[in-house]
């Protein structure tokens, strides 16, 4: 028998998650262990381990029962009747200080797994029974299939339905990806059909378009005859914050959603100069490009739930159902994506309203360090939410009643950046980049002398650009815009 190694062990200390559970199963195979099994091979596969309790402590298998144990594990796994599809696993027998444990290592099924005819899936620490709710049983199935619902197809609507004049949008828009696009010398059917939003439906035969192609170029009418739970709620919530200082429920196209979208965004946050190289940039327009693109694109739309965009006064974060492949935050360093909605994703990329998949995460991540010094949090579930933290430096939330004389003062503090050296530019920059930075320190990196730096800080302070908040030692510089 071998030693239980460390990586192992180290997963048992970690305790019970959505990929790990613990059975004591010290003389026989406990009904709910194939409970377990069938519903990590229908999430997200996991690590089975029998002989241990709930919270961890190792018992161990008694003695004489570990093969016996072993036995019916494999023989009711291999049973139809009792998994179906069977899974062909093996338990892997472990000595932990003197106790005998058993691990399996069961993968994820490509196909949906039963357990004694019933359907189980994981949620947490815990084996849910979701044989008799349709919409559980529909979105595992979804998971395990290569299709997508979004290419559904509406035999009964045709290119005539669809607003012609957004097509003709969504083809001048594509000139800020290429000046020599295709789609400008194309006819608004063949620009639909290119995209593959028109299919023929398996079931009659019947060619019409998709779901996909309502939802980016049909009428309010259209879009919510053949999907009523379509909605996206914006709301600010600063000042009241049992309810909402301001809210827009967007029940529209997704090109026009990403609009209003954009401007609730704008109108509600204020905005911060960066220089990336000799261009000026918005992060906070970058931010909310990112993630009102993820949340139009990437929901799962035959869920209800109400996908959302929320601005308060130390964060914004959306939600939105989710096919989930996965469960917890992601890492930035390993995450792998993979698509949701292709032909939605196709048209956004296509019209210059998203960029390649994966690269959303890339950029959220850069601009919230510019934007606020902080990293945004990406979690994965039956709900996908995105949280990026705000903080007084680097934002500040302005309301409807002073937005305009805001952006008037965002306007002047710009006109007087553009005048500034090639040199001042890139030493604001680097305040920017560290509002704590000293002038020694941008001397360094820039290789220009003290006495340069001093002059331009202080002619950025003079002109109302920049200005210290606190002591000269201990406190930092604030960009005023």
């Amino acid at each position: 028998m071998s030693q239980l190694p460390q990586e192992l062990l180290e997963i048992i200390r970690d305790g019970e998650s959505i990929t790990v559970e613990f059975k004591k199963s010290r003389t026989e195979v406990t009904k709910d262990v194939y409970e377990t099994v069938c519903s990590f091979s229908n999430r997200n596969g996991g690590h089975l381990f029998l002989g241990i309790k709930d919270n961890g402590e190792i018992l161990g298998i008694e003695e004489d029962k570990i093969d016996k144990v072993k036995k019916a594990f494999v023989t009711a796994v291999n049973n139809e009747n009792k998994i179906y599809p069977p899974l062909y696993l093996t338990p892997v027998e472990y000595e932990y200080d003197g106790k005998a444990i058993l691990y399996v290592r069961v993968p994820v099924s490509q196909d949906v797994c039963r357990c004694a005819g019933r359907i189980y899936d994981r949620n947490h620490e815990s084996d849910i029974d979701i044989t008799y709710h349709s919409d559980e049983v529909y979105r595992l199935y979804a998971r395990k299939s290569g299709s997508f619902f979004v290419n559904k197809v509406f035999p009964a609507f045709d290119i005539s339905d669809l607003r012609s004049d957004l097509i003709e949008r969504a083809k001048n828009m594509t000139r800020s990806r290429f000046k020599d696009h295709p789609w400008l010398n194309m006819t608004n059917e063949q620009i639909v059909r290119s995209s593959g939003l028109i299919l023929r439906d398996q079931a009659s035969g019947k060619e019409g378009i998709t779901l996909a192609a309502i939802l980016l170029f049909g009428t309010d009418q259209l879009i919510l005859s053949v999907l009523p739970q379509h909605k996206t709620d914006a709301i600010f919530r600063v000042l009241n914050k049992d309810r909402y200082d301001d809210r827009d429920v967007i029940i529209t196209n997704l090109i026009e959603s990403y609009d209003r979208l954009m401007a609730f965004g704008k109108k509600h946050l204020n905005d911060t100069f960066y220089l990336d190289g000799d261009q000026s940039v918005s992060p906070r327009d970058n931010i909310l490009r990112e993630i009102v693109s993820n949340l139009l694109v990437h929901r799962d739309f035959s869920n209800a739930y109400v996908a959302k965009l929320v601005i308060e006064n130390n964060r914004i974060f959306t939600e939105n159902a989710n096919l989930s492949h996965g469960h917890g935050a992601l890492d930035f360093a390993t995450f792998e994506p993979f698509p949701k909605n292709p032909p939605i994703s196709k048209i956004f990329r296509e019209i210059g309203l998203a960029d390649e998949l994966g690269s959303g995460m890339r950029n959220t991540y850069k601009y919230t360090k510019i934007y606020s010094g902080a990293e945004p949090q990406f979690v994965e579930g039956n709900i996908f939410r995105i949280t990026v933290p705000l903080t007084e430096i680097a934002t500040a939330t302005v309301g409807p009643n002073n937005f305009s004389s805001a952006d008037g003062i965002n306007n002047d503090i710009k006109n007087k950046i553009r005048n500034l050296t090639k040199v001042e530019k890139s030493i604001l920059n680097e305040i920017q980049k560290n509002p704590n930075i000293a002038g020694s320190e941008i001397s360094e990196q820039l290789g220009v002398s003290p006495r340069t730096v001093a002059r331009a800080m202080k002619k950025m302070k003079d002109l109302g650009i920049v200005n210290r908040v606190g002591a000269p030692r201990t406190g930092y510089w604030n960009v005023n815009l």
